[in-house]
């Protein structure tokens, strides 16, 4: 069950962690940590009914000692054709069991009676049983990773490995193995490094929601290498990927330039249009829905770096969590458990690594190119940014 645990505790905590009383996340914690790897005979027999009783012939090497374990499935190291190659293999009857096994920890939680209505349980549980469905179909995950290695393929300080197509079906994926250190081991290089890796992060971002409007929504500090050598952030695991309505990404845009403008008329009005707001709420959750967008805005309020090693966002927007738990009418769309994740993710790696990065100027670099609605016309209900 430890692919439901994992997930939905990512559903609960989008905004922080806080939010999620000890003992749920303990809960979790321990059903996430509850599968052992495959041994020997397992893992082929899962190679042989995926890829073929010959599969180890199209390899010149396959390590069985796995050098990873994640929550739906473990990654091996192989050789093929003079190519390193990390294979990814689904741990039996995941795919199978989603329904049950996100069922069953929904019942766990709520034999504890400590979820707070106000984080709207069951439309937590919705998402997540759509997501994690879409996670264990790895010919979906293998299509993600090549349509982000064509976006990608001229964007300097970014690299995203191949697929090995004969290598790879539903339930095993395979691709060319990259290596580099996981984003947050970045804290212990030196401040230019640190400036530039934060500053490639939030660029990325901002470049998946604004202008892919696809985005791959796992933060996992794992799932960003990066290669001191090269200078590059290698980017891998694409399961979670997913893309964004244009009407969507439109008024998030607008929503996220009021935060950075502080403008609390429009922040509400684009919440209301985005769904993160019903219309009727109390003064006391207007105030706590602003007073969060404008603390999550604070990055992109000013030119200049923002230091991250020096912010509290996430002790400020956890003051708030209390207040907008008990005054929230409405759960947040369907969009944003996934978004707001991958958003989280990156401010969080920031004020890890230590980065001072230029956010508003990332942002206005995003917003002076950005086509508005479908007949492109540039329309702010918001002043500019600049």
């Amino acid at each position: 069950m430890r692919g439901a645990a994992l997930k939905i505790g990512q559903m609960l905590s989008i905004q922080d962690e806080s939010l999620v009383p000890a003992p749920i996340l303990a809960a979790l914690d321990i059903v996430r940590q509850g599968a052992d790897v495959m041994p020997k005979s397992q893992l082929n027999q899962v190679l042989d009914a995926e890829l073929g009783a010959d599969w180890s012939k199209k390899l010149t090497s396959f390590d069985y000692e796995p050098i990873a374990a994640a929550s739906i499935g473990q990654v091996h190291k192989a050789t093929k054709d003079g190519m390193e190659v990390a294979m990814k293999i689904q741990y039996p009857g995941v795919a199978d069991s989603i329904e049950s096994d996100i069922e069953n920890v929904k019942l766990l939680l709520d034999y504890t009676n400590l979820i707070p209505k106000g984080l709207f349980l069951d439309r937590a549980i919705k998402v997540a049983k759509v997501e994690l469905s879409r996670e264990c179909d790895y010919e979906l995950e293998a299509a993600n990773q090549k349509q982000f290695r064509s976006l990608l393929s001229d964007a300097e300080g970014f690299y995203v490995p191949l697929v090995v197509d004969d290598l790879s079906c539903k339930r095993v994926l395979s691709t060319e193995f990259v290596s580099g250190i996981p984003i947050d081991k970045v804290a212990s290089l030196n401040q230019e490094t640190r400036n530039y890796v934060g500053r490639k992060l939030l660029e990325l971002t901002l470049m998946e929601l604004f202008v892919f409007r696809f985005m791959q929504t796992d933060p996992n500090w794992s799932n960003f290498l990066y290669d001191e050598a090269t200078n590059t952030i290698n980017l891998i695991d694409f399961g979670a990927a997913r893309d964004y309505p244009k009407r969507f990404v439109d008024d998030y845009l607008r929503m996220v330039v009021a935060c950075a403008n502080g403008e609390r008329d429009v922040v509400i009005e684009m919440s209301k249009r985005l769904g993160f707001l019903s219309g009727e709420e109390s003064e006391a959750m207007l105030d706590a829905h602003v007073q969060a967008g404008f603390i999550v805005g604070l990055p992109f309020s000013n030119p200049g770096g923002y230091d991250f090693r020096s912010s509290n966002i996430t002790h400020s927007i956890s003051n708030l969590g209390a207040t907008m738990l008990r005054h929230r009418l409405t759960p947040p769309p369907d969009e944003v458990y996934s978004l707001h994740r991958k958003l989280s993710g990156a401010f969080l790696a920031c004020i890890k690594i230590g980065a001072v990065v230029p956010c508003r100027e990332l942002l206005l670099e995003i917003y002076k190119d950005y086509q508005f609605g479908e007949d492109g016309e540039n329309q702010m209900l918001s002043g500019s940014i600049s």
